[in-house]
């Protein structure tokens, strides 16, 4: 056998590690659409498609801003209870109308990202230390805002955030959309963007080339956080009321997967917008389709267990060679 023969299935097996983190995703969000289109009923109505788009729009919202955070080899464990956060703070505003309700959740939302992006780029903390501290106290503080009761939404303009249609979307899926569309940019075309994986990259390089290191982790963990108070909005506008103890609950995990299958290397270095918006899909209709096919929560979970592992193991062949 010759050399070049020997070699040809080392060097297929390098294209597939280098094939696999970025574009396996979408060949498993086909294959998955295909089979339900084929097996699951009533699968193509619109009914069931916009309920799957309502339900994956806040994670999609949540998954960029945790992106942008794992780019820089950071997370954001706190967007869950900025969601909470978000979603406390809107009734307690909404007497002075629907705009400043949700101003309000925004500079919530601000807050934590700037206490976020402080410990982490000025004390020095780990990232997953800083954000799991306000992981705890972002829900604790929505718990005492609320008075730990769950308050109606009765405000219709807010409202209309999580009911109103626009040309046959959901104002949620055009927002997430709308999203999408800037965080890329942000990432591929702004100075930001290429401060930020270049960061993720080499931290202790990039502080030696002179870049603001420090601003631009406080940059991703604000911009995180303020799409985690979108996200916690919408859920308030579509529930029509306000729980701080269940609103968000988990988020931070759902957002994590869908950024790690969708091909961002928790490593840093590198972000993938729409890859991370096709993980998020394809973990949602992992777990509509096991509910159409009546299967337990558990073996769903072990399922998402699985694509999680194959997705990580990927990521870290890509990034050893």
């Amino acid at each position: 056998m010759t050399d070049a023969a020997v070699d040809r299935p080392r060097l297929d097996a390098a294209r597939l590690r280098r094939w696999l983190p970025v574009y396996g995703v979408y060949v498993a969000l086909v294959a998955l659409f295909a089979f339900n289109a084929v097996f699951t009923e009533r699968f193509l109505l619109w009914e069931n498609v916009r309920i799957q788009l309502v339900q994956v729009a806040p994670v999609v919202i949540v998954a960029l801003g945790m992106a942008v955070v794992i780019g820089t080899e950071g997370i954001d464990l706190s967007v869950g209870s900025v969601m909470a956060l978000a979603a406390a703070i809107v009734p307690i505003y909404l007497g002075y109308g629907a705009a400043p309700a949700v101003l309000m959740a925004l500079v919530g939302g601000l807050v934590v990202g700037l206490v976020n992006g402080g410990l982490v780029a000025y004390v020095g903390m780990q990232p997953i230390v800083a954000t799991l501290a306000l992981l705890v106290a972002g829900r604790g503080v929505a718990l005492v805002l609320s008075g730990g009761q769950l308050k109606e939404i009765r405000n219709p303009d807010l409202i209309a955030l999580g009911s109103t249609d626009l040309a046959g979307l959901p104002v949620s899926v055009w927002l997430a959309v709308a999203l999408t569309v800037v965080i890329g940019f942000l990432v591929r075309r702004t100075v930001f963007g290429r401060r930020l994986v270049a960061v993720g990259g080499n931290r202790r390089a990039a502080d030696l080339a002179g870049l603001p290191v420090r601003r631009v982790l406080i940059g991703v963990y604000v911009l995180s956080a303020l799409l985690a108070a979108v996200a916690g909005v919408l859920a308030v506008a579509r529930i029509q009321s306000s729980d701080a103890s269940q609103v968000g609950l988990l988020y931070e995990l759902s957002a994590i997967t869908a950024v790690v299958v969708g091909g961002t290397p928790l490593t840093g270095g590198r972000v993938r917008v729409l890859g991370t918006v096709a993980g998020a899909l394809l973990m949602q209709l992992v777990i509509a389709t096991m509910i159409k096919h009546d299967l337990k929560p558990s073996i769903a979970e072990m399922v998402q267990a699985v694509i999680i592992l194959v997705a990580v193991y990927a990521a870290r062949e890509r990034r050893a060679r």
